[in-house]
């Protein structure tokens, strides 16, 4: 069977790659270029040429050091013996992700965009790409911590063992055509001994720092938004400070308001409208649930039935046991068991049984 997997030029992929190679399959890499020539790349890289701190990371999807990256990958290929292949894919990025991550934030949302990347991008665009380059193989691979089952001819998405690094979460939007196509050979291992596998191997990927993030720098130089003063308000309307444009607040936010209180203040809304930051006290900004809309499930979920799972509102966060309800217009609502801390509008919430994702949506609106 021929396998070709996506290649970053970090340790996970290039672990993928090497074990499966050695169970038998003939394995390629690729890897994916996505930071291009266009008008926003230039500007973004001389953004950066002022930010030496964020040009030398190496540690983010969107990295300005991406020929290094490139170089990385292919020198675990040659390593390893194996083809390797650049494809480029920046055009399809920047309409697909970089444009709905500035649209959203302007929309005083909070993207998530890896998940948005990885259900249209990496196992989408880049695959197409792949074939469209005259490249065949079976079946499509990557580093990522999570595992596929099949069963009776249906695919099922599920947690990787190790708790820490399980990526599911930002896999939960794969499709069943998608996950029938896809080979995840780290899912049953943790990162400890995968980082032990490659310096076995002699890989120079084996202590490259984890990707962390989908840009290390600061939001404002992919957003090119100007500053826009506006008030930071309590639930009541009463002004409590200023701020340069609520873009630059995520829902949840306790440090860096400059605001003095008797007690931490956490961002419960960002209006748009009004270019306000709303804050509150812990007790005023917690949430018993949420509503997900473009829900994708892996599992058939019947109009108005309660089912008891546990839901994960945030990549950091365990799921938290819930209850959830199809509801006649195709959203989902989501109640929990306990109240959780502020929700953000724009990310992602992910249905679970135990470890097997049910599905997942994009929180909507909370209450």
């Amino acid at each position: 069977m021929r396998v070709i997997v996506g290649m970053s030029g970090g340790v996970d992929s290039s672990v993928a790659a090497l074990l499966l190679k050695e169970q038998g399959f003939e394995v390629s890499g690729a890897t994916m270029s996505h930071w291009g020539s266009s008008d926003f790349f230039k500007r973004l890289d001389n953004r950066l040429s002022e930010k030496p701190e964020t040009k030398s990371s190496h540690c983010a999807c969107l990295s300005p050091n991406e020929e290094e990256d490139i170089e990385q990958a292919k020198k675990v290929a040659d390593k390893l013996g194996i083809k390797h292949y650049v494809i480029e894919c920046s055009k399809e990025y920047e309409e697909i992700v970089i444009n709905y991550f500035k649209r959203e934030y302007m929309l005083g949302r909070t993207p998530n965009p890896c998940i948005k990347c990885n259900r249209y991008i990496k196992f989408g665009v880049f695959p197409e790409l792949i074939r469209k380059s005259g490249i065949e193989f079976d079946k499509f691979a990557t580093g990522h911590y999570a595992r596929i089952e099949e069963k009776e001819g249906k695919y099922y998405l599920k947690r990787g063992i190790n708790a820490k690094k399980d990526q599911s979460y930002f896999l939960y939007g794969l499709t069943q055509e998608q996950l029938s196509k896809i080979i995840l050979p780290l899912g049953s291992y943790t990162k400890e001994e995968i980082r032990e596998i490659a310096r076995k191997n002699g890989l120079e990927t084996a202590d490259k720092p984890d990707s962390q993030d989908f840009y290390n720098g600061d939001y404002n130089d992919i957003l090119e938004a100007e500053p826009r003063k506006g008030n930071i308000v309590d639930i009541s309307g009463k002004v409590l400070g200023t701020h340069e444009g609520f873009w630059n607040y995520t829902i949840g936010q306790r440090k860096g308001l400059g605001i003095a209180s008797t007690a931490p203040l956490y961002v419960k809304e960002l209006r748009k409208d009004t270019n306000e930051v709303v804050v509150a006290f812990k007790e005023d900004s917690l949430n018993e649930g949420l509503y997900a809309a473009d829900i994708n499930f892996n599992t058939e979920i019947k109009p108005n039935e309660e089912i008891r799972c546990q839901t994960k509102i945030r990549s950091s966060q365990q799921p938290k046991n819930s209850v959830i309800k199809l509801q006649e217009d195709g959203k989902v609502k989501v109640v929990f068991e306990e109240f959780q801390n502020p929700i953000a509008i724009g990310q992602s919430a992910v249905f679970y049984d135990n470890d097997t994702v049910i599905g997942g949506g994009i929180i909507e609106s909370v209450f």
